[in-house]
């Protein structure tokens, strides 16, 4: 079971972010910054997990300009345009209360990602990869037009342009032959290809009629994706082949989606939605061995694998849901939502390409899936607020689904042909109360159960021998018991304390190729223990304390935990880690103000099988600390000053992920 990552960093700690960001006592304002960050160890772990480029970056931080035009018409104008960290963005609002508005904005920003691959303990095998600076940039602009004229429907339209573009790691790592024993290991790194864009028109109208408000719209979107993927397999071994594969896709949607809320009283108020929407999809792309990447295919190159060309294809798929819920009060303090959805949704895709091999033969290859399935949920929530000092409420929520799954593919994948039926009962039941037993002490409690419980019909002679065709039953059941107290244990002290214990099963029945239900076996047992505290404290009227901190336990067991012969190839899953964050505000003078900030996240769980598996597990440790110092020359001009220190330690890939990182920025706001 992979670690569960880290929590997210905290906005503040974000290294190219500048601290003063409470508007000036003005109506405009401009804020210039710029800062440097010096980074000792792996520079792409360093981008990746603090969101920053690793150099200088700078420029406009924050800009807000708006003036009066007309009567009633107000011209905003908001962005920022940080040079180095590649962050920029740009909204535009000229808006009239009697007539309407017009809105256009421009949005671009960069993610990094770390390019390393595994590591290898018995050897201390790594491969380094080939480039070092991944990034994707991802880009919106759009422009929106609506009319807002009194007595008139609410209408606007709008236009979108997303997209995504650059090179980023990928998770499914190359092999290599070059352990101690010549098994093969999955640790050479490898990266994707990304260039994606979607052009979306989107019209909506709004209007009222009598106690109804009613809304109508419809979305077109026009999605082109050719992604790359790049696999080095076998590196600096005589069966090296650079692997490169490439996906086409173009989807054409279709959205139609309406709503309604009705009051009728006080006491009674109805809602509903609908939405249908269709997609037609066409597919391309190819998988090729060669000597290098982007290789043109060759029958005779020493090294082919199991690729594929010329793959062409598409299908469509269609969804219709709609929803009905209905808000009653019958008593004071007692209110009850009734709800139902329904979904209906169809897909059916086929394609053909040519099938290589490694002795470069090429085999003609279809494969088509055709699907459906259907759901129906029912709920009830009801909520209770007649007893002094408590709130009380609880939910039921009953869905059934049934479907079918069919797919084949010929000549050469024709053991993975699937026709299943399904059906899926699902229930879950929560309940909770809120206790205010004092003025300064509350307390909430929540429970919940969960099952989803699916059986599964093969409708082929033969009983499937891979996932899922073999199933015949799968449950899946969660327990949740959570609690919080909330205290003032002083006047200038308060404490949240939070539990939360959570149990999973999962229960399999399944027909392996003999033909005869094995029975009843639990497959899967997961366990959450998760505890949190934060506490404020204001010893002062200058100066405030805050620290938090959380523990998580998370274990999840399988069949083959421990069991005999795996030579600790299979273990149980351990994801426990702990967090801490403390802060500090100090007002100095009433002009000057400081700022500290430490988070720190501990996970222990690495648990090295080498030679028998590849190791897996964390053992990270992750520091960071800020403080920041911001002075009030007037009431229109701000300065600050952020240093930051960053500590990365990675046991796991090897010390490979480890970083020191330092940071300094500077910031000036400027009101007019």
């Amino acid at each position: 079971m992979s670690p569960a990552p880290p929590p997210p960093t905290n906005a503040d700690y974000l290294l190219m972010t500048d601290p003063v960001t409470t508007p000036p006592e003005t109506l405009n304002w401009v804020t210039f910054g710029g800062g440097q960050a010096f980074v000792g160890g792996n520079d792409g772990q360093f981008k990746h997990e603090q969101g920053t480029n690793s150099s200088a970056a700078g420029g406009i931080q924050d800009f807000h300009w708006q003036t009066f035009v007309g009567k009633d018409g107000v011209f905003k104008m908001d962005g920022h345009g940080v040079f180095g960290n590649h962050d920029y963005d740009l909204k535009l609002d000229l808006t009239d209360e009697k007539l309407g508005y017009i809105r256009a904005g421009f949005t671009e920003f960069r993610t990094w990602y770390d390019p390393t691959g595994g590591f290898y303990p018995v050897n201390g095998l790594d491969f380094q990869p080939t480039n070092n600076d991944l990034y994707i940039d991802r880009r919106d602009a759009y422009i929106e037009l609506g009319l807002t004229l009194p007595d008139w429907p609410v209408l606007s339209v709008r236009y979108d342009y997303d997209s995504r573009e650059g090179t980023m790691d990928s998770t499914s790592w190359g092999q290599t032959t070059l352990t101690p024993n010549g098994s093969t290991t999955k640790i050479v790194p490898t990266f994707l290809g990304i260039d994606e864009t979607r052009n979306i028109f989107s019209a909506n109208i709004k209007d009222t009629f009598g106690s109804t408000d009613a809304a109508l719209g419809m979305r077109y979107e026009r999605d082109d994706t050719n992604d790359s993927t790049f696999i080095n397999q076998n590196p600096t071994e005589t069966s090296n082949a650079f692997i490169t594969q490439q996906d086409i896709e173009k989807n054409d949607l279709f959205n139609a989606h309406g709503s309604t809320m009705t009051v009728f009283d006080q006491k009674v108020t109805l809602t509903t939605g609908f939405s249908a929407s269709t997609v037609e999809s066409d597919l391309g792309g190819s998988r090729i061995y060669g000597p290098a990447y982007n290789a043109s295919f060759s029958p005779t190159f020493a090294n082919n694998g199991s690729g594929y060309l010329n793959l062409g294809g598409g299908g469509n798929s269609k969804d219709y849901e709609g929803n009905l819920n209905l808000m009653l009060t019958p008593i004071d303090h007692l209110v009850i939502v009734p709800a139902v959805r329904f979904d209906y949704e169809t897909s059916n895709l086929n394609d053909g390409f040519s099938n290589t091999s490694s002795s470069g033969a090429i085999t003609p290859e279809t494969a088509n899936t055709d699907n459906w399935n259907m759901d129906v949920a029912q709920s009830v929530e009801a909520r209770y607020t007649g007893f002094r000092d408590w709130s009380l409420y609880n939910s039921v929520e009953v869905s059934e689904n049934w479907g079918n799954e069919a797919w084949d593919s010929a000549p050469v994948l024709t053991g993975g042909t699937l026709n299943q039926d399904w059906s899926m009962f699902g229930l879950k039941y929560t309940a909770g109360a809120n206790w205010y037993p004092l003025p300064q002490l509350n307390f909430g409690l929540q429970y919940y159960y969960q099952i989803h419980n699916y059986d599964f019909t093969n409708n082929l002679n033969a009983s499937p021998s891979s996932y899922p065709g073999y199933l015949s039953k799968q449950n899946f059941t969660t327990n949740d018991a959570n609690i919080r107290a909330t205290w003032q244990a002083l006047s200038n002290v308060s404490l949240i304390t939070r539990y939360d214990f959570q149990l999973s099963t999962v229960d399999t029945w399944s027909i392996p190729s003999g033909g005869t239900d094995i029975g009843s076996v639990q497959s899967s047992k997961l366990i959450n223990h998760i505890l949190g505290e934060d506490i404020t404290w204001t010893p002062l009227p200058c100066l405030y304390l805050q620290a938090g901190g959380s523990y998580v336990l998370n274990t999840m067991g399988t069949p083959a935990d421990n069991s005999g012969g795996t030579s600790n190839l299979i273990l149980s899953g351990q994801n426990n880690y702990w967090t801490v964050d403390a802060s500090l505000g100090y007002e100095i003078t009433a002009k000057t103000h400081l700022q500290m900030q430490y988070s720190y996240y501990n996970a222990a769980d690495y648990f090295n099988s080498a030679p028998t598996s590849l190791p897996y597990g964390a053992n990270t440790q992750e520091n960071s600390f800020t403080a920041t110092v911001t002075h009030d020359i007037s009431k229109e001009v701000k300065v600050s000053v952020k240093y930051g220190f960053y500590r990365n330690r990675d046991e796991t890939s090897g010390g490979q992920n480890n970083y020191n990182a330092q940071v300094l920025y500077v910031s000036t706001q400027f009101g007019f």
